[in-house]
């Protein structure tokens, strides 16, 4: 670690290797080869005067790029995409002279961007689709646990731990649907020229058209692509960049509401995030056990959905068919988005992983409130009994307003069944009235919600992608 300059927390702190080697030179440069061998593969296939031997050079030098001698040119020519090839050409000098024809630099700047950005969203994938799985377990094994349900922050109607669990997984499938959109619709720039006219391949294979139209196609084949933006200027549209950093937005958004609800529930100690045996809360204050995962996500995930700004501004205020005020925000701008989302969804799958649920904590703040919920039910069967709605709603209010006083401004627990069996009208006693104070009966149709809601939403999607499931994250608390 160096300790004399900044360095990106980004990278120290929060986002995977994996994530972070996408976004690393050696990517970079690696498939600018990838893409010089490509074009020259495609170059000699459609007739230009390329040889095998140049090609199978080319394929030999693919991994080993020279970057002391790429540095080197750097410094000399001032130019990063002419000193690869130049350093290519050292290693390879009989195909040296076919490097990079008939490109411009965006044929390997953008249709690597492009790249780059598939491979990360399809790891951002991975791991969203993880913290889907790990909710659905989590949801179905508190499926039936009654909780009180807030509006306003409000007691409210009781719902379950696992039906509040599938508004969080509700809102993850959504981004899932709008990342697959995404990813199925990324498509390369290919090599479209200085101004996107494709003039110099017109000098390459004399005017013929027809030829030229098979080069775009071959080399997104050839790349792992099913296609090419069909029009550009010099470079691919930055409302691409939009697209893919308004998806990480998107995520980022649903993972703040999630961590927010853990800090809401952790205050209320009735549901809490994992926390190491060595872990210290507060340097002052040696019992507290902050919710500081949940804390991190929803920090993080502010930074992401403020980035969305930048490619949307960028794509705005492009000039024609390029300016280059593109380019530093987009260095910054795309990577920190995906580091940061990465980090993001480490910490969900971290906090899901290990969530703590305090069910008896649950249940004393549930039978607090139950009283106040179970009045229309109370009310029902003292009418079934003989008694007058109208009367007893209005008798039903006075009792709640006068044992809400009492939980407010005394400090008393919730009294309002012993008011109501009290009271004549209603012809109950104590002991009927506690019968009704079952939670499951409150819930309404929440654990059959969250089966149905599993079945028919997540299981599909666990499914179709089996094959990314099984991830584990590992954070520096």
């Amino acid at each position: 670690m160096s300790r004399d300059r900044y360095t990106s927390p980004l990278s120290e702190r929060y986002a995977s290797k994996e994530m972070q080697y996408i976004f690393s030179q050696d990517m970079k440069f690696r498939t600018w080869r990838k893409l010089w061998i490509a074009l020259a593969e495609t170059e000699k296939e459609l007739g230009l005067n390329i040889t095998d031997e140049q090609i199978e050079e080319l394929k030999a030098h693919a991994e080993d790029i020279n970057y002391e001698v790429a540095q080197e040119r750097e410094r000399i020519v001032r130019h990063d995409v002419m000193s690869h090839v130049y350093a290519y050409g050292v290693q390879c000098p009989k195909a040296k002279g076919i490097i990079h024809l008939g490109a411009t630099s965006c044929y390997v700047g953008d249709n690597t961007d492009i790249i780059v950005m598939t491979e990360a969203l399809k790891l951002v994938k991975k791991k969203l689709v993880n913290v889907l799985a790990e909710l659905a377990k989590f949801a179905d094994q508190y499926k039936a646990q009654p909780t009180l349900a807030f509006t306003h922050f409000q007691p409210a109607q009781p719902t379950t731990v696992g039906k509040r669990a599938t508004l969080w997984m509700q809102e993850f499938s959504l981004d899932l649907e709008d990342l697959d959109h995404v990813l199925d619709t990324m498509k390369l720039l290919g090599s479209k020229g200085t101004t996107g006219t494709q003039a110099s391949f017109l000098e390459l294979f004399d005017g013929d058209q027809e030829t030229i139209d098979k080069i775009d196609p071959m080399i997104a084949e050839k790349m792992g692509f099913k296609e090419c933006y069909p029009v550009s200027g010099q470079t691919y549209s930055r409302k691409v960049d939009t697209r893919v950093i308004n998806v990480l937005a998107g995520i980022a958004a649903s993972a703040h509401k999630f961590s927010n609800d853990i800090r809401l529930l952790q205050h209320l100690k009735e549901v809490e995030e994992p926390f190491e045996k060595t872990q210290i809360g507060s340097s002052a204050m040696a019992y507290k056990r902050n919710p500081m995962r949940s804390e991190r996500i929803a920090s993080l995930s502010r930074y992401v959905m403020v980035d969305a700004l930048n490619p949307a501004i960028t794509s705005a205020t492009q000039w024609f068919e390029r300016t280059l005020d593109d380019s530093a925000n987009k260095r910054l701008s795309i990577p920190e988005g995906f580091l940061a989302i990465d980090g993001i969804l480490d910490l969900c799958l971290n906090v899901v992983d290990g969530l703590v649920v305090y069910p008896k904590v649950i249940e004393k703040h549930m039978m607090a409130e139950l009283p106040f919920m179970a009045t229309e039910n109370i009310m029902m069967d003292a009418v079934k009994a003989g008694g007058d709605r109208q009367e007893l709603h209005e008798r039903i209010r006075v009792l709640s307003m006068e044992a809400g006083r009492t939980v407010k401004e005394e400090g008393k627990d919730n009294n309002l069944l012993e008011l109501i069996a009290a009271d004549p009208a209603f012809n109950m006693s104590l002991e009927e009235l506690q019968k009704t104070m079952d939670p499951s009966r409150y819930v309404g149709r929440a654990p059959r919600q969250v089966e149905i809601f599993l079945k028919n939403v997540i299981a599909p999607i666990l499914e179709e992608n089996k094959e990314l499931l099984g991830v584990k994250a590992e954070i520096h608390v």
